[in-house]
């Protein structure tokens, strides 16, 4: 069965009109003919909306009880049973009662998705789950409902509706979001403008970077590599030099004339690994960049223009920086200079831009002067040119000239042309020209003239030596070429390794990181990580980086290193030399240990569970085994002594021992209410119902179980509603008062205050009693923790530690500070109903 679709209206803020939007699609589909249904569609009492629904099928929804109270929600299997070719389902990031068939909304359209239903909702940036810390730093608001940014990020189509903070302002005014008496208290808290301007700019770099996914894709799929300039992308190219942090700094005032612009950072080295840059300055001017907002890339290719220009083509750049160039002016004998390279290579749909800086009239004195580790082919070349058309020029030369110089000068000047060969294009050049030298020496200026014999033997040993000076000048010349290859490949190969030991040490690399900086490393197009869990299983992929789809198995790539028997790291793209492979092994053995500290991670994380859940079930059980057993013994004591046969009790007695059992079912009963309260804590099942109530409403309820005398009540009337759950509240504030009449004198009353302070509601609990110590405040808060030397009937030490799991389920903190005078005062604070929690519903 095909998977259906999805298709999600995303809004900044609560009223846009995403709802509407999405009612207005289901019409328009409607109308041609396609079976559409409403899941789930809250109007939140919009009349505009509300009208939208009149003349759409609506599946019934399905009634759930929860804390006396009854609620509705979307019917999966009424509607997998109705089976349309679309259903809407509104608020994507809904959490669902208790007792529901998935725990998130997102979870119900995942099973219509699955049975082929075809899924159109909505959801607002604030519910995304990666944005909620900066949504709340926005706001001041956390949001409990949320949703994975996978699950949008899946969607088969995402559509923004949009729109100003101002237009947004005028329609709550207008009373087309929220009712009138709430209108006031959402424009001045969280509908202010500079939080929708923020929300609304959330929405659009968020939905802009879904297009930017989708361009990418669509360009790979086609194979379309020339440059599209949707967006201002600038692409810097380093040489390590000092001139690069200017370079920086311009591409950064460039990106910022355009909306959306990026800077990318990129350094070419050969794909030998050779790098004539200072890592120093390198690792200075990747903190600048990124600093900058930008991105710092490493790739490799021996043509450092092409290298260039291929990297810019592949992020779709729009723009190259590059630095004016160092060289000096004998040295454009050579051929040009990189800038001058990539500009004439750049074609049409890239600008590229030349920098002036400090450094572009030569090297600054006290730098070294780095030189390739190969000799390029621009001097083998210049080198055969000395040693065969040189020599050539040079008889020609001295042949035509009436003075003769002797066969002493004549040897010599050979013998320079030679050196400037060797010196020039290494060992193969020299050696020819030594030969064509000593060949055109015997031919035209050795008696007997022009003929190859030798007539005296002075000039034969003059001949040898000539040529033995010519050939050990071109060895030594060719060893020190080669030695300085491998001592900068060596040089290169250790900067590697030392920053994958210090990875190793430091557990800061990720694996899709690992897998960046090979990629770049050795410009590959793809590389993935395979693992299998034996010789006769599938590989499966652990990880890849780069655009081009990963290799299946080793066999499918260009290079694989195998790690172990059961992990191979694959790459594609090109053939990699023998020498590199070294490399890419200490690569592959640090991507194996990234994997296995990643699973320790991991199976750590869940033995820590395990231990905290085996922590508990003693505790639990030493709870039951002592706490439970006092009462339980006191009330079985008393149940017998009422039925003995041989005491004639009196109505005294009788009362009194129907008091202890009285009392020691209450102790059960609230032992046990505590139990089961951390129990759900620690299993993540408490889901408040948040809803604007009185303090006085619920506090005084929570004083049920101390005496009458033993509590100051202190709640203002006009103190503002609170956005709580009632019975989460009274179940935090009766064990808060309970502890505190448990150690406060006989004689002081605990006090229960309230005030208002800016969006928050302080409920303070205050007792006269010993008071904790500064290290102990946070411990009581623990599960099973009792202070001091309290007897064992105190309880199991849950009430603080349940009281804390609830306020926080609220949104809301506990704290515990010294009371002045003496003593310890609870503060629990929550929020002002004026501030809503999490603005409900979609327009």
């Amino acid at each position: 069965m095909a998977r259906g679709k999805l298709r999600i209206y995303l809004g900044a803020a609560p009223g846009v009109g995403k709802t509407y939007a999405m009612l207005s699609e289901a019409h328009r589909r409607t109308e041609r003919g396609t079976d559409c249904v409403v899941a789930h569609v809250e109007h939140h009492d919009r009349p505009r909306t509300e009208v939208m629904l009149h003349g759409l099928e609506e599946v019934p929804r399905k009634e759930l009880s929860y804390r006396d109270a009854v609620f509705t929600e979307m019917d999966v299997d009424a509607v997998l049973r109705r089976r349309p070719a679309v259903a809407l389902v509104d608020e994507l990031a809904h959490t669902n009662v208790p007792g529901s068939r998935n725990a998130k909304r997102w979870q119900d359209v995942e099973e219509l998705l699955a049975a082929g239903i075809d899924v159109i909702s909505t959801v607002n940036i604030q519910h995304l789950e990666s944005l909620g810390d900066v949504v709340e730093s926005i706001t001041g608001v956390r949001q409990r409902e949320t949703v994975p940014d996978e699950v949008v990020r899946r969607a088969d189509q995402i559509e923004l509706v949009d729109m100003s903070p101002q237009a947004l302002r005028r329609r709550m005014a207008h009373g087309n979001v929220y009712a009138a008496d709430k209108v006031d208290a959402a424009l001045s808290n969280y509908f202010r403008p500079g939080n929708l301007t923020a929300l609304r700019e959330l929405a659009l770099l968020w939905t802009a970077d879904r297009v930017d996914e989708y361009l990418r894709q669509y360009r790979g799929e086609h194979g379309i590599h020339s440059t599209w300039q949707a967006r201002e992308r600038i692409v810097v190219g380093l040489t390590g030099g000092p001139e690069g942090r200017t370079l920086i700094r311009r591409a950064a005032r460039l990106a910022e004339k355009g909306a959306g612009g990026e800077v990318l950072a990129v350094h070419v080295s050969r794909s030998d690994g050779l790098r004539a840059a200072s890592p120093k300055e390198l690792a200075v001017q990747r903190v600048l960049v990124e600093d900058l907002g930008g991105s710092f890339h490493h790739v490799v290719g021996d043509d450092v223009p092409q290298a260039m220009l291929d990297f810019a083509r592949g992020v779709n750049a729009t723009q190259i920086v590059l630095g004016a160039s160092r060289r000096r002016t004998w040295q454009y004998l050579f051929g040009r200079g990189v800038g001058a390279t990539v500009a004439v290579r750049s074609g049409p749909d890239l600008d590229v831009h030349i920098v002036t800086h400090d450094e572009a009239a030569g090297v600054r004195r006290g730098l070294p002067v780095a030189r390739g580790a190969r000799l390029g082919r621009h001097r083998v070349i210049w080198g055969w040119i000395a040693g065969v058309l040189g020599p050539t020029l040079l008889a020609l030369l001295l042949t035509h000239v009436d003075a003769d110089p002797g066969l002493a000068n004549d040897m010599l000047l050979f013998l320079a042309l030679t050196v400037a060969a060797a010196l020039l294009g290494g060992l193969l050049p020299a050696l020819a020209s030594a030969a064509f030298c000593t060949l055109l020496l015997n031919y035209f200026f050795t008696p007997p003239l022009h003929r190859l014999t030798v007539s005296d033997p002075k000039n034969i040993v003059a001949i040898v030596i000539f040529v033995s000076v010519a050939v050990s000048v071109a060895s030594v010349v060719d060893l020190a070429a080669r030695r300085t290859h491998q001592a900068a490949r060596l040089r290169a190969e250790s900067e590697i390794l030392s920053f994958l030991a210090g990875n190793v040490l430091r557990g800061e690399t990720s694996l899709q990181a690992l897998l960046d900086r090979v990629r770049e490393t050795f410009s590959m197009d793809s590389v993935a990580l395979l693992e299998r869990g034996g010789d006769m299983e599938p590989w499966t992929c652990t990880g890849s980086s780069g655009g081009a789809p990963p290799p299946a198995r080793p066999e499918d790539a260009d290079v694989d290193m195998p790690v172990g028997d059961h992990m191979a790291l694959a790459l594609t793209g090109r053939v990699l030399p023998a020498e590199d492979r070294r490399v890419l092994g200490a690569f592959a053995a640090q991507a194996a240990v990234v994997v296995d500290r990643e699973r320790l991670v991991d199976e750590a994380e869940r033995a820590r569970e395990l231990a905290e859940g085996n922590r508990i079930r003693t505790a639990l059980l030493a709870a039951v085994s002592h706490d439970l057993r006092t009462p339980l013994a006191a009330i079985k004591a008393a149940v017998t002594s009422l039925r003995s046969d041989d005491v004639d009790w009196s109505p005294e007695d009788e009362a009194e021992l129907l008091a202890g059992i009285e009392e020691g079912t209450d102790r059960l009963d609230h032992l046990v209410g505590n139990l089961l309260d951390m129990s759900r804590l620690h299993t993540g099942t408490v889901t408040p119902l948040i809803r604007e109530i009185d303090l006085d409403e619920v506090v005084p309820m929570a004083l049920g179980g101390v005496p009458e005398d033993s509590v100051l009540l202190d709640v203002p009337e006009n103190l503002p509603m609170v956005a709580v759950d009632p019975g989460l509240l009274e179940r935090a504030v009766a064990n808060l008062v309970e502890n505190a009449v448990k150690y406060s004198p006989r004689d002081e009353a605990v006090l229960v205050a309230a005030s208002a302070i800016g969006d928050r509601v302080e409920l303070r609990i205050v007792d006269r009693g010993p008071g904790v110590p500064d290290e102990a405040k946070d411990r009581i808060f623990e599960p099973f923790q009792r202070y001091g030397d309290a007897p064992r009937g105190a309880g199991v030490g849950l009430g603080l530690a349940v009281a804390r799991g609830f306020a926080e389920a609220m949104g809301g903190t506990l704290t515990a500070d010294d009371t002045p005078g003496g003593g310890l005062t609870m503060t629990l604070t929550v929020r002002a109903a004026a501030e809503p929690a999490a603005p409900a519903g979609d327009g």
